[in-house]
């Protein structure tokens, strides 16, 4: 009983502090705004002399993405407990150390703070991999941690070169975001800049070209390190993306807009058409990421209102998705000890709830209208529309191949001839509590997306007025009101 409980409480331990972070994130969101932010704690500082402070804030750019972690995080401990029979403390510490380092970036407001809590993420993540992965752990550790440390270090040096133009600007030592949201830069700077910190954001999201790193990850690691590495940590570049990038370097974002929604068109074709050839199962879904990753790079610079609403849409759908066919992966591994498409097939009469939740997840991951994928596809495809037609109708054949290799999944799997006799045990009820969990927000989301749209909307809003992004416009030019508008236009007709 003893060695018993001794085992089981790392893991107890966890659920119960992710819970609890939960928990306080959900009250967080159902409190009141101030001026826009949930949170904010700007009275400690860190480093004075040197102007680091402890600033954390909490928008509606980011709030969702809170929740998020600390969701995924209990998926993560749910779903991956079974596998992981040795160092159970030190695995646990590693996740709840590398969802901290997560958290961090979405809450600092302080550059020096989201560096720290950036370079945070890498080495319990490392730990993960290297320690509980599979056969070739090693190499993909070590090639996870050399991508993500050299983008990181460029991303540093850009910080620091900022560091040192606002204090030649004010005469004061600040890391602050804020603070450096004043500072005039040239548009040869900000190019300059912008640069180091693409690299960082580029690595994790991460973009064709810069992506190799995550088939081997995704292959090597446990499944709460696969679940964590799609749902959280590539989430993170997509956010530095949309909170530094754009707001610090618009004048060098506008000249590399088009480029950078090349680069998001060819990742969104390239990794659905390589997803579509693997054999094996992570590095199929690790793909699948790529493509979507492509869509949030495609919105993101095409510098439309809409089209960041559905970046925001799209972190969190692919989040549960793909979380969600990471989790599957794990279950299979654990019952048919590989991940081999090819010895796989005619599952559905032996275990038909798991093959219909994975339905579920693969109609999901492929757009089906009444999930949440879908309605960020659909916003991120019609605000890329207006900066550029052809990239977009380009993009859009994704779409095509993402239905193929997602139908793929479920005709390998569960359909077609029994290639292997084994017998395949259907989901248990834990089992089938994880799932349900991760599919209830990507229906809910898909038929009622307002709460996320509207908590996003004045950070949107605050983009617009400072010449950021663009606001949606109408099929006769005209700028599309939004609620607070409407509603502002009723009064007025009123009176």
């Amino acid at each position: 009983m003893s060695a018993g409980w001794h085992r089981k409480a790392p893991y107890f331990i966890a659920l119960i502090v992710l819970f609890i972070d939960f928990g306080l994130a959900i009250k967080l969101l159902a409190g009141e705004q101030s001026s826009g932010y949930w949170f904010e704690e700007i009275t400690r500082p860190w480093i004075k002399e040197w102007g680091i402070q402890l600033h954390l804030r909490v928008d509606g750019l980011s709030i969702w993405l809170l929740i998020l972690t600390f969701f995924i995080g209990l998926i993560s401990v749910l779903c991956g407990d079974e596998e992981i029979n040795e160092r159970r403390g030190f695995y646990y510490f590693n996740v709840l150390l590398t969802l901290t380092g997560v958290a961090g970036v979405f809450m600092a407001y302080d550059l020096f703070l989201f560096y720290f809590f950036w370079e945070l993420m890498i080495v319990p993540m490392f730990c993960l991999i290297i320690i509980w992965g599979s056969e070739n752990r090693r190499y993909a550790a070590y090639k996870f941690f050399i991508f993500t440390q050299a983008g990181g270090l460029c991303m540093l040096i850009s910080i620091l070169a900022l560091y040192f133009i606002h204090y030649n600007q004010t005469g004061s030592y600040s890391f602050d975001y804020l603070d450096w949201l004043k500072v005039s830069l040239s548009v040869t700077t900000q190019k300059w800049l912008l640069a180091g910190f693409l690299a960082a954001f580029l690595v994790k999201l991460p973009a064709v070209v810069l992506h190799t790193w995550l088939p081997d990850a995704h292959g090597e690691a446990p499944t709460a390190g696969s679940v964590i590495l799609a749902g959280l940590l590539l989430k993170t570049g997509a956010y530095g993306l949309l909170r530094i990038v754009l707001p610090l370097f618009p004048d060098a974002v506008q000249q590399w807009s088009q480029t950078m929604m090349i680069w998001g068109m060819l990742g969104i074709v390239y990794g659905a058409w390589l997803s579509f050839a693997q054999t094996d199962l992570k590095r199929l879904i690790a793909y699948t990421s790529v493509s979507h990753m492509g869509f949030v790079l495609l919105g993101v610079f095409s510098q439309n209102a809409l089209a960041q609403q559905g970046v925001i849409m799209q972190l969190l759908a692919h989040g549960f998705s793909t979380g969600a066919l990471f989790v599957l992966a794990g279950y299979l591994k654990h019952r048919l000890h590989h991940r081999d498409l090819l010895q796989m097939g005619g599952f559905w009469q032996e275990a038909p709830v798991m093959g219909f939740f994975s339905l579920l997840f693969v109609l999901a991951s492929l757009g089906l209208p009444g999930m949440a994928n879908f309605i960020a596809e659909f916003f991120i495809l019609i605000g890329s529309f207006q900066t550029s037609k052809w990239i977009t109708v380009f993009a859009a054949t994704g779409l095509v191949f993402s239905a193929a290799y997602s139908l793929r999944i479920m005709q390998k799997i569960f359909f077609g001839k029994k290639e292997n006799p084994v017998h395949l045990s259907d989901f248990k009820w834990k089992e089938t509590l994880v799932m349900t969990l991760l599919v209830l927000p990507l229906i809910f989301l898909g038929v009622h997306p307002k709460p996320v749209m509207k908590s996003a909307e004045p950070v949107l809003n605050e983009w617009e007025q400072k010449g950021v992004i663009h606001e949606q416009k109408s099929s006769t030019g005209n700028a599309i009101p939004n609620e607070s508008d409407q509603s502002s236009n009723y009064k007025l007709n009123n009176n």
